[in-house]
Order: C-alpha cells, then structure tokens, then sequence
C-alpha cells in the first residue's frame, strides 16, 4: 500500500510538471506573433525615440524603440556587413550581447531597419529606415549628469549619477537623500577623465569638492574676498589648475508668457585655482564691477582662458539687456600669471544676443556654444541655440543640423573630440534630456540621438526628472560616498586664500 502511494505521488509529480512545461511553452510561443496578412505602405514607422536615419557609435546600447499606435512590432536590422537582429514583442527589444556584435560586423556602415507593426489588428509594414554606425570610437565609458526636478523652487531628490553608455546601467556618484537635501551641480571631470574631478555642494553644509587621483579635498564654499561661490568649473589640461566663475546668483519667475525662470547674476568674476598650493589666482581684467565675466573654460594647450563677459546692469529690470560676449586671456600655467589685454573671439552683442556655455574640442579645433536673447542660463530659454565657432578661420555658424525649437543648450565633447552630448528640451519644451551627435572632418554634425533606454517611452513618459551638466568619463566614477556623506556633515572645510 505503501509503495503504491509512493508510485501515485511520483506520477502527479510528473503529471505536474508536464503540465508546467506546457504553459510554460505556451507561454512562451505566445509572446511572439508572427506578422500575417501584411500591408505594405510607402512611408517611414513613427517611432520613439527617432532613431531614422542617425549615426551611432559602436559601443552604443541597444537602440529599442516603439511604434506610434503599434499593439505589437515585428523588427529586423541587417547589417551591410552580414549578420541580423529580430526583435518581437510590444517594442522592439534588442538583446544587448547580439546588438553589440552586429554592430561590431558592421562599423563604419550601414544598417537596415525593417518595421512591422500591428495597429488595430492588422499588420502593416513601412519601408525600411537606415541606421549608420561611425567609422569613429566613442572611446568612453560613459556619461555623468545630474537629474533634477524641472524647477528651481524646490528640487526634492536629486543626484549626480553615470551611465553606462554601452547598456542601460545608471549609478548614483552621490544623491541629496543622503545629506539632509543639499543640492549638488556641475560634476566636472578633467577632458573626460574620471580620476580628477570637481562638484559643489549647496546649502547648510556647503563645499566645493575637488577630487585628484581619488583624493578629495572639501574647500570652502564661499569667500568673502571673492564674494560669491565658486561654480561653473572647468579643468585645465595639465590638472594643476580649475577655473571657476564666482556668482552672486539671484532667480525671477515669470508669470505670463512662455518664460518661466530667470537666472542673473548682481555680479560675477573668473578666477583659477591653484591645486597645488590651495590658492586663487586673480587678475583685474577677470574682477571688474563694472562687467560680469563667467563660464569660463581653457583651451586644450592650456595657454588660453575663454570667459564670457557681459556690461553690468540693473537686474531684474534690465535683465533682458544681460548679453554675454566670447572673450579670451592669456594663460601661462608655468606662472600661473595671465595676459595683459583681453581679445573678443564672438561679439554676439553686436548681434543684439548672449553667447554662454564656451567649450572647446580637445583637438583644438572648435568652439561649441550656445546662443539665446539675452541672459546666461540657457536651459529655460526656448530660443536658445547650439552654434559652432571655427577656432583657426573664426568664422562662426549656428548648428542647424542638431538644432531645434525648444532650447539646446548645455553640451561637451568626447576626449577624441567625435561625439557631443547635448540638452534639449525638443521632446515637451519642459524637461530637458540628453542627445548624443558625431561632427565629421568637414565640421558637420550627424542627426542627434536620444540617450538610449531599456523602454524609452516608459522610461521618457514616466521620468520627473530634467538632466542637465552632463559630461563624459572615460572610465566608471569611483566614488566613496560613505566618505563623501560624513565629510558634507562634518564641515571641516579647508579655506581658500587668494594670492
């Protein structure tokens, strides 16, 4: 009796687990429906993100995407090397590993993307749509930025984080939940290189934290002899030195019309700090009263400091006669001493404009700025442009390939200077995210691409977050934040001398 109860207990078990095996069989067969009954259109797929037609970097993550309207996709990628890529279900979905050897096969070509759709029970297919993969590496890592809220009234949580541009993976270097809701800006590598770093630290525990080698030093936030803090850093190449502009920073809300914030400055002055001997170095042409210099940036031989500069005025009632010229100084790293005349490179004010936000390919060959009305902070200035400045001819041109009709805005290059990233706010005109670009060796510049996601329209429609600042890094950020919370904390601070 005994063993027959034992002979029925291993039949359910078997019984069970072929049932299980059939659901699950089931289960899977169910979730790919082959196109039937297809319908051929002559029109490209709307899909989000617009991936028809860009040019992407090798190590790129998977551009998945979904169709407008579609209840399910049926997508094939051929590359014009060889190989293939099929992806089946209610968006395109591209396995990483397979994704990253076709574009592997096919670098510096072409890739054929075929899209069927069904919408409202029937099957359509559109005519196929190119996806070209650069001759040129991308060469890093990754990405930082920071996430925050679309509004400067409160920023609840926010963060700086990295992103790993060959997958989907995003880290926390540090975010505000962990320091009593202090708001951090502008992590600022050296030419992409995550070892030497800088980012600020505002409110009750303010700091500026400059990072060489994975030694962080906490500086003071303020000082009275500049006074203002120190923000907008930008690295000079050899690393003994950091620019920053000092700001005294006020904000106005608009109640009426498109504008909704304004930023503006009661002053502002550019300095350099020597790392090395924990000092400011400054110069009367970089602190004046009665001129505003900011943004400041070095040319990648490091023996020039480009800066903005504006005519001081009465703020906020002339804050619409805030207009930024693209100026330079000499720089002599070995001195630390500057130059005694200061050269216009772009008078946008005789353009009835501002210029903001000067960054030079590493290779020296450009300038990429952006361009709005009036005013500095770009980010909430629906007008506000990219625009390329010949360095060698000094011919300037507003980059009309990567532009758009919402702002664009702030942006940096990749260390072999191929690729830019990007903001824009081109999606809603509310959030702003990030865009990646190639320039060719003509000076022209590839359709911009949305930063890749796992599911972007559930990632990009469900985001309360606007990134901005973003940054590349060669490497992953190796970052203690346990550390880094007890010193914000602590406020042990070193101050800053000026020389």
């Amino acid at each position: 009796m005994k063993y027959k109860s034992h002979t029925e207990s291993t039949q359910r078990i078997i019984n069970a687990l072929q049932c299980f095996v059939c659901c699950l069989l089931f289960v899977l067969t169910g979730c790919v429906e082959k196109p039937t009954d297809v319908k051929k259109v002559n029109f490209l797929p709307t899909i989000f993100p617009d991936y028809v037609g860009v040019t992407i970097p090798a190590e790129i993550a998977p551009l998945n995407f979904s169709v407008e309207g579609a209840e399910r996709v049926d997508v094939t990628v051929k590359g014009e090397n060889g190989g293939e890529l099929h992806s089946n279900g209610k968006y395109a979905d591209f396995d990483i590993d397979k994704w990253h050897n076709l574009i592997e096969e096919n670098k510096g070509k072409t890739l054929t993307v075929s899209v069927c759709a069904k919408i409202e029970g029937k099957w359509i297919q559109y005519e196929d749509f190119p996806v070209n993969v650069s001759q040129y590496p991308l060469d890093e890592y990754g990405l930082t930025y920071r996430r925050i809220a679309p509004g400067y009234e409160v920023y609840s949580k926010m963060g700086i984080y990295q992103r790993n541009l060959s997958n989907f993976a995003e880290d926390a270097i540090i975010e505000n939940t962990m320091t009593d809701g202090q708001c951090y800006n502008c992590h600022t590598p050296n030419r992409t290189n995550p070892k030497d770093f800088v980012f600020h630290v505002r409110g009750e525990h303010g700091a500026t934290m400059i990072s060489k080698k994975g030694e962080c030093t906490w500086l003071k936030a303020s000082n009275d002899t500049l006074g203002g803090a120190m923000v907008y850093p930008y690295w000079h190449p050899e690393g003994r030195y950091c620019t920053f502009s000092t700001n005294q920073t006020r904000q106005g809300f608009h109640i009426s019309g498109h504008k909704r914030l304004e930023v503006f400055d009661l002053s502002s002055d550019v300095i350099v700090y020597d790392t090395e001997k924990n000092e400011i170095l400054r110069d009367t042409l970089l602190n004046t009263k009665a001129w505003s210099e900011n943004t400041p940036s070095f040319s990648p031989d490091g023996k020039w400091l480009y800066f903005t500069t504006c005519l001081q005025k009465n703020y906020p009632l002339e804050h619409k006669d805030e207009k930024y010229n693209l100026c330079r100084i000499a720089f002599d790293p070995n001195t630390g001493r500057f130059g005694s005349q200061v050269d216009t490179l772009f008078n946008a004010v005789a353009m009835d404009k501002s210029v903001t936000w000067p960054r030079p390919s590493y290779d020296g060959k450009y300038m990429l700025f952006t361009l709005s009305d009036y005013g500095y902070f770009s980010i909430w200035h629906k007008e506000s442009d990219q625009w390329l400045l010949d360095l060698a001819t000094g011919e300037a041109r507003p980059v009309e390939e990567i532009n758009s009709d919402e702002a664009d805005s702030f942006h940096n290059w990749s260390d072999n200077s191929r690729w830019v990233v990007f903001t824009s706010r081109r999606g809603d005109g509310l959030y702003s995210n990030l865009y990646l670009t190639s320039i060719d060796d003509k000076g022209r510049f590839s359709k911009p691409f949305l930063l890749p996601q796992k599911n972007p329209e559930e990632y990009y429609t469900q985001s309360l977050f606007s990134f901005n600042t973003p940054d590349f890094t060669k490497e992953k950020v190796e970052f203690d934040t346990r550390a880094a919370v007890d010193a914000i904390l602590s406020d042990e601070r070193i101050p800053t001398k000026v020389r």
